[in-house]
């Protein structure tokens, strides 16, 4: 849902806001008609199945696409015909079934309810005409006789369903980004913005399954039986895919000097350029042109395997990756140093190892460098038996190497999982916090709506936790209001009225300077000497916080 205006506090429906799932409230004694539109297509009624409905038609139409692809290698087809053929039955059934089910509830559609003949209005749309292109074929092999190659060929326009969900996407891109460049419309598509809408949403969804249907055809060319049936396949998906990734990059640098930390022309791309995950998105498309470009000078076959970085492009957004690396920067100090005693306790056990076995097992022990392996597998507790000690002396040392590297390889892991959770917990009172400062005004706009909405989702804030945010704002907005008509002999008289009017001053000096120009501010009270030292570092304190 998007709010185009601001809304009272009282009237905030933080269920709608959150999108949480709700039972969709439709009266059972409905007509027939207008009770299956509402369950399944109208798109006005949060917790019907409207959107699953879509999801799951979308699904089977890219399963289909996948599955006109194998039709077109005869050692799979050959060997599992009865399968395509059954799935194609149960395909043209269920896109039928669409069909005449949007046909029959066409009287009850918004779009066509008010012409003449609403089912007629909806059998010449667009939408329909391509429902109608994806099942034809099928219907029509019974009537005329088709060559089954045409045939296949024509269940392609089944893709073309995938418009319906497109296309109004697209509409609302155009609309949103009205009045603005080629340049910036490009950036909305890229970045994350106010201006992207759903459009944006696909567009990341479509380069997620694009990276996924590429690490799954590096690892399936891996297998030779696989490869041997697939290889043109797979040189024509990678080929695609990296098309699609060159494509993504070369928008990326064109249009990020939108970002007001990447304005500057050169420089700004330049930068842009070094980001991680740009760096990523590099290394996602360079074995495949190194292999282009130099397979005559050098054999560059290995650099395949490193197609599987690609993997690493599903990062880009991720706030686990994002929070996961504010955790390693702020707690490095501590890793360095349990790193640095791992350190040392593998060294100086592989060299007492090498000490107490050289002799007994030279072939195995050689030397420390060669030693440092086992030492490394004994301290993790993992113990793969390939290197053992023979003698007592080293068998007596692996016990008690073993003990120690139990604890002492927990440090790092320990170290992590609970600077991880105290990070979540810092960003969630920043939030409730962030939330709560919105909140004191009593009035929402769409784009404080959106933050909430956008934040809450990242980190897991439900309706409770919500609802117990606006209640407890309610009540401070409620006591400012009986304070403000209470003297202040009275409030100071009772000492519980005294702390909540206290916290409620705090609040307006917090929205005081969240408002306030912080530069002029400080300029009037310094110049002007309007606030004394501790009045002036009580204020900064605030905006510290702010």
């Amino acid at each position: 849902m998007k709010s185009h205006q601001s809304i009272s506090i009282k009237d905030l429906d933080v269920t709608h806001i959150l999108d949480a799932e709700v039972q969709a409230d439709i009266p059972s004694g409905l007509p027939l008609r207008k009770w299956l539109y509402s369950w399944l297509l109208d798109p006005n009624i949060p917790g019907n199945y409207q959107k699953g409905f879509d999801r799951w038609i979308g699904i089977l139409i890219v399963v289909n696409l996948f599955v006109l692809i194998f039709e077109h290698v005869p050692a799979i087809y050959d060997t599992y015909k009865n399968w395509f053929h059954m799935f194609d039955i149960f395909s043209v059934g269920a896109f039928t079934l669409e069909y005449a089910l949007r046909l029959y509830l066409a009287p009850e559609d918004e779009e066509f309810k008010n012409k003449r003949s609403p089912r007629l209005g909806y059998v010449s749309s667009p939408f329909a005409i391509i429902d109608f292109l994806a099942v034809a074929p099928f219907y029509l092999q019974a009537f005329i006789p088709i060559d089954l190659r045409m045939l296949r060929f024509l269940r392609l326009l089944r893709t073309l369903k995938l418009f319906r969900v497109i296309i109004p996407a697209y509409h609302e891109f155009i609309q949103l980004n009205q009045g603005r460049t080629f340049r910036q419309r490009m950036h909305a598509l890229m970045f994350v913005s106010p201006y992207g809408g759903k459009l944006q949403e696909f567009f990341n969804n479509f380069i997620a399954v694009w990276v996924l249907i590429s690490v799954i055809a590096v690892v399936l060319e891996s297998v030779q039986s696989v490869s041997y049936i697939l290889h043109v396949e797979f040189v024509i998906l990678d080929a695609v895919a990296v098309a699609i990734f060159t494509m993504e990059y070369c928008m990326r640098l064109y249009c990020c000097v939108e970002e007001p930390r990447f304005s500057h022309a050169v420089a700004g791309r330049f930068k842009q350029a070094k980001q991680a995950s740009t760096v990523i998105d590099f290394l996602a498309i360079l074995p495949f042109f190194l292999e282009i470009f130099l397979h005559h000078l050098i054999d560059l076959r290995f650099l395949r395997v490193f197609r599987l970085a690609r993997l690493l492009k599903l990062t880009r957004g991720n706030e686990a990756t994002a929070t996961l690396g504010r955790v390693i920067q702020r707690e490095w100090p501590i890793i360095a140093a349990a790193s640095f005693i791992m350190l040392l306790l593998v060294v100086l056990t592989a060299s007492l190892g090498f000490l107490f076995e050289h002799e007994a097992q030279p072939d195995k022990f050689d030397n420390i460098p060669n030693s440092i392996y086992w030492a490394v597998i004994t301290l993790a507790s993992v113990g793969y038996g390939d290197i053992s000690p023979v003698t007592p002396a080293g068998r007596a040392m692996t016990i008690i190497v073993a003990l120690m590297g139990i604890g002492i390889f927990a440090i790092p892991a320990a170290l992590m999982t609970s600077a991880f959770n105290d990070e979540l917990m810092k960003q969630r009172q920043a939030l409730k916090n962030k939330i709560h400062d919105i909140l004191l005004d009593g009035v929402i706009d769409p784009e404080e709506m959106d933050f909430i909405r956008t934040e809450s989702k990242r980190l897991h804030f439900d309706v409770v936790e919500i609802n117990a945010l606006i209640k407890q704002v309610q009540q401070e907005l409620e006591d400012a209001e009986n304070f403000s008509a209470m003297p202040l002999q009275t409030i100071a008289g009772n000492s519980e009225l005294a702390v909540e009017h206290f916290k409620s001053l705090l609040s307006t000096i917090r929205q005081l300077t969240l408002l306030t120009d912080p530069v002029k501010f400080e300029k009037i009270a310094v110049d002007k000497d309007r606030l004394t030292a501790s009045e002036l570092a009580l204020w900064r304190a605030f905006q510290s916080k702010s």
